[in-house]
């Protein structure tokens, strides 16, 4: 069976941790800070783990 190539967009936007979860940025962190609150920005700044049911799909674009 050929290698499963790694989808390049999704691995500038995932990272696995050391336990074998997958982080991922926040949405709506990138511009228009103007109008969101600073505790909106404060939590917008962490990562965010992938979903147990979107994990699978994440993985095989990481080719995992």
């Amino acid at each position: 069976m050929p290698k499963v190539k790694t989808n390049r967009s999704a691995a500038k936007r995932f990272k696995v941790t050391g336990t074998g979860k997958i982080v991922r940025h926040h949405a709506k962190a990138a511009h228009i800070k103007t109008k969101k609150s600073p505790k909106l920005k404060r939590h917008l700044r962490d990562g965010a783990i992938v979903l147990r049911c979107d994990e699978g799909r994440v993985k095989r674009m990481l080719g995992l």
